[in-house]
């Protein structure tokens, strides 16, 4: 005999059902907040570079730089070399000293890891300069002072961040935190 009344789920089947329900809710619902936070822009404040990233990188490995003593400067990108690089403006004293200080200073920061990062100082060293291994002195060049986005000032120096294949990657503006470039190289130079 077939019995009348509907037949409702047993209360453990409904249970499951909710708790998979949830489950799924929780799956789901974790997956959307991430994507809405991702196409948003939105990114964790530790992933983030302290310098300007620069969209496009710009090439530098095309233009033929040559150091103080005439010979061409290797851009060589299988030597897996970083590249800190400064154009500073004529008459640049006190803010190029400083920016070197600051650079050499980064630079020692890197420990091991020092000799994979190049510091390229464009144009004349200022006077007592610190001399160190990996600071490489090239003779200014029109098409390298084309490509920056920024021009420095007898005050105020920008520096850049060249990856080992020549592109210019990343700008660090006049009066910028030397901290913060050291903690960019130091996930770099990993």
């Amino acid at each position: 005999m077939i019995s009348a009344t509907p037949s409702h789920p047993a209360p453990s089947q409904l249970r499951s059902r909710l708790i998979l329900l949830l489950v799924a809710l929780m799956f789901l619902g974790s997956f959307f907040v991430a994507a809405a936070l991702r196409f948003s822009g939105w990114s964790p404040q530790h992933t983030r570079n302290f310098g300007e990233l620069l969209q496009p990188p710009r090439p530098l490995g095309r233009i033929a730089l040559h150091q103080s003593d005439g010979t061409a400067y290797p851009w060589s990108p299988e030597s897996n070399r970083w590249r800190l690089l400064v154009v500073p403006a004529p008459g640049c004293t006190t803010a190029c000293a400083n920016t070197l200080d600051l650079l050499h200073r980064a630079w020692l920061s890197m420990g091991q890891k020092a000799d994979r990062l190049d510091v390229v100082w464009v144009g004349t060293l200022p006077a007592n300069a610190p001399s160190f291994r990996r600071l490489v002195v090239v003779a200014p060049d029109a098409r390298l002072a084309a490509v920056l986005p920024e021009a420095a000032r007898a005050d105020a120096l920008p520096v850049y961040l060249v990856d080992p294949s020549g592109y210019l990657a990343l700008h660090y503006r006049p009066g910028f935190d030397p901290s913060g470039l050291r903690k960019d190289l130091g996930k770099l130079l990993k």
